[in-house]
């Protein structure tokens, strides 16, 4: 858990840094894809799944150490080939454990975060998952255990698998020649997030392309379809918590609306999607018929609600910079209390971005649990000792922060309210 928040200290101001290269280069060609709000909502969701890792909320019912030490037939030493088995093994498991996400209801809730987005920019590629909490995908890293790859080597090679799906999410790099057939690109991959029909579930690739060409998954990008993005039951939330959860949601009240107990149970292992006999009519739920008609999720807001939020973001990273940078040091159970205070943060913040009216009862709720750790620690975990008074700088902003969200909700979401009320009238 340290080591990997230490990895990601350096990895986050590298991914914001192109982030913001790719804004800018949008900016100037008049082909902006990085809507401010969405971007935000990105980050947002990027901030909690990087901070799920680190807490370590997860297991594995079957671990790849326990596999390597039952089940090695070789001894290998850590060479060049060690890495490059390990890579191409982990590739083949991300294949399959993307595909089955993309295919079973069950699984689709934990990979609905990263297709939530109605854009399609490299912001999206952090919109990564915290609902999934058992991994069930391990032993489809077999073949490097059979050949004895070490734990070490595993470790080491999949952040390192994940940060390289980062760069091909973007809409401005065109096809690229003879790599189209080797990897995946960005053409490859807007395929992947489109809900076009002629586009839907292809190319589950993360590093390699061939997967899909060898298991019949692979469509190429048409010049005459240009992808649309999103999910076809749009989310229509800036909030991540809730979009991890939404799919799971609707499973569990489908599951418990049906009086088929045969329903009950297989409605978790259908296709993606699936719902039991007349429930599309009886419980309808909003999706997306025309893909060229739909109109993308974009509450109005004014420019102090975007500059806030953008202040908020700024400000959240460095709670989670410092967590990151001394996870050893907080240790247990602090660090878990310091992660529901950044899941707070993030659903408060984004519940601001929903217009939602209510957003500042949230923001009151991370503000005492802020002032209550004040008050406890005597400090911010540890803050003080390097830099003196930050106690008092730290509780000052949780109630400017409580003031700001209050006149946003008292205020501005009354009067945006009142004027989607008149027009749907």
């Amino acid at each position: 858990m340290e080591q990997y928040g230490k990895i990601l200290i350096i990895a986050m101001p590298v991914f914001l840094l192109l982030i913001v290269i790719e804004k800018t280069y949008g900016y100037f060609t008049g082909n902006d894809t990085v809507p401010l709000m969405d971007t935000v909502s990105s980050l947002s969701s990027g901030i909690t799944n990087a901070v799920k890792d680190v807490l370590g909320i997860s297991v594995s019912i079957l671990t790849y150490e326990w596999m390597v030490n039952k089940m090695a037939l070789f001894t290998i030493e850590n060479t060049f080939l060690t890495y490059v088995i390990a890579f191409f093994v982990i590739d083949f498991y991300g294949y399959w454990s993307h595909r089955w996400s993309h295919q079973i209801n069950f699984f689709w809730n934990k990979h609905a975060i990263h297709h939530s987005s109605e854009e399609f920019n490299l912001a999206c590629a952090l919109r990564q998952s915290i609902s999934s909490f058992v991994n069930l995908f391990t032993f489809l890293l077999l073949p490097a255990a059979f050949l004895g790859v070490p734990a070490t080597v595993i470790a080491i090679v999949l952040p390192l698998h994940l940060f390289l799906q980062f760069w091909y999410h973007t809409k401005h790099i065109g096809k690229m020649g003879f790599l189209e057939k080797i990897i995946v690109t960005p053409s490859h991959h807007r395929v992947h997030h489109a809900i076009n029909k002629e586009y839907l579930d292809k190319n589950h690739g993360q590093i390699f392309i061939f997967w899909d060409k060898w298991f019949g998954t692979f469509q190429q990008e048409l010049k005459d379809v240009p992808a649309v993005f999103g999910i076809t039951r749009p989310a229509q939330t800036w909030n991540p918590i809730k979009i991890n959860f939404q799919h799971l949601w609707l499973l569990i009240q489908d599951a418990w609306r049906t009086e088929n107990w045969k329903d009950k149970i297989r409605i978790w292992f259908m296709p993606t999607g699936w719902r039991p006999d007349g429930f599309e009519e009886k419980y309808p739920v909003f999706k997306i018929d025309d893909v060229y008609t739909f109109e993308k999720y974009n509450p109005k807001h004014s420019s102090l609600l975007k500059y806030f939020s953008i202040i908020q973001l700024f400000i959240t990273l460095g709670f989670v910079s410092y967590l990151f940078a001394n996870v050893g040091v907080i240790g247990l159970p602090s660090i878990f209390i310091y992660g529901l205070f950044i899941f707070t943060t993030i659903y408060s913040q984004t519940e601001l971005m929903d217009t939602n009216s209510k957003a500042y009862f949230f923001e009151l709720c991370r503000m005492l649990l802020g002032l209550g750790i004040l008050f406890i620690y005597g400090d911010w975990f540890g803050l003080n000792a390097i830099l003196p008074y930050t106690s008092y700088i730290i509780g000052i902003y949780f109630i400017v922060s409580f003031g700001f969200s209050y006149y946003f909700s008292a205020h501005e979401f009354v009067e945006y309210k009142k004027t989607v009320n008149a027009i749907d009238s």
